[in-house]
């Protein structure tokens, strides 16, 4: 399986993970929940989101959570901005990469953030430079790459548009996200295969499982040369934005296929169960990830 260089796992339970759920996590526990991802090896974590309180109640303590995290060498926290209010929040704070979202469906692009997609792009833009001045990397996320949830299929040349624009406005890496879970491989080959055209930047993939076919489109992805894959330790979380769009692909989930397919993985999966275990007696239900329940199974195979 062809691979890029370095590959990414990108963890974003604390943030994507939480943000879906209905229980209310305490600051504590999330810094603890952090805390045992770096322990198991994680070293880009999507801590939190910079939103309205009103809007993600789940984040309103971002800025408490930054305070708290544990900070070592080599472990780069990424915030979630929306606008320049959250990038404001987002500085301050002391993230040390941005995540920027466009959508490529202008009705989810009016729900999640209250703009045109024309509008979303321009605020990259001021996002991206903004940020950069302040030494920051920068993600260009394009949501629902893979379908909207309110207008359905989605071109994949609108796709590659979007990750055009945010490639010239600056972006450090796009992010291929599929919001709501309706993307198989053959969707995974096509978009690269639009996206490709147009920027050569490090492409980041975002999969939620929730039509099972999840941890298939990440492999395909690490295939074609993902410099990053995101995944949610325990499994859990979704977009509080589109309807039942639940079931990020879990870490250890993710970590198991990875290694097992020959690619090589940092991440301790005992530590990763771990994590998963303090997060779901805080969410008071059985999270999603399977590789908590069956267990280890040793050494990849030989290829």
């Amino acid at each position: 399986m062809a691979v890029a260089a370095a590959l990414d796992i990108v963890e974003v339970g604390p943030r994507d993970g939480l943000q879906n759920e209905s229980a209310i996590v305490s600051t504590e526990a999330k810094i603890a929940y952090i805390s045992a991802l770096v322990d198991a090896g994680a070293r880009r974590i999507e801590a939190t989101s910079f939103v309205h309180p009103r809007r993600v109640p789940q984040m309103a303590d971002a800025e408490d959570v930054m305070a708290g995290v544990p900070r070592r060498d080599g472990v780069s926290y990424i915030g979630l901005v929306v606008n320049e209010r959250g990038l404001d929040r987002a500085l301050t704070a002391g993230v040390d990469e941005v995540n920027a979202t466009v959508v490529a469906s202008e009705t989810f692009c009016q729900r999640n953030q209250g703009m045109s997609i024309a509008e979303a792009v321009r605020s990259f833009e001021t996002i991206s430079a903004r940020a950069h001045a302040a030494g920051l990397r920068v993600t260009a996320t394009v949501g629902a790459s893979f379908g909207c949830p309110f207008e359905g299929e989605v071109d994949p040349v609108r796709v590659r548009e979007l990750a055009r624009q945010c490639a010239d406005a600056g972006a450090d890496e796009i992010a291929l996200a599929d919001t709501i879970g309706v993307g198989v491989p053959a969707d995974v080959e096509r978009i690269v295969g639009e996206v490709r055209g147009v920027t050569g930047l490090p492409l980041r993939f975002h999969f939620h499982n929730t039509r099972n076919t999840g941890y298939a489109n990440a492999l395909t992805a690490a295939a074609l040369g993902a410099a990053a894959l995101d995944s949610s330790c325990g499994g859990i979380g979704g977009c509080p934005f589109a309807p039942n769009a639940t079931g990020n692909i879990a870490t250890e989930d993710l970590a198991y296929g990875l290694r097992r397919s020959g690619i090589p993985v940092t991440l301790d999966l005992d530590r990763l169960i771990a994590a998963a275990t303090l997060i779901e007696r805080e969410l008071g239900a059985r999270v999603p990830a399977l590789l908590g329940r069956a267990g280890d199974f040793p050494g990849p195979l030989a290829h």
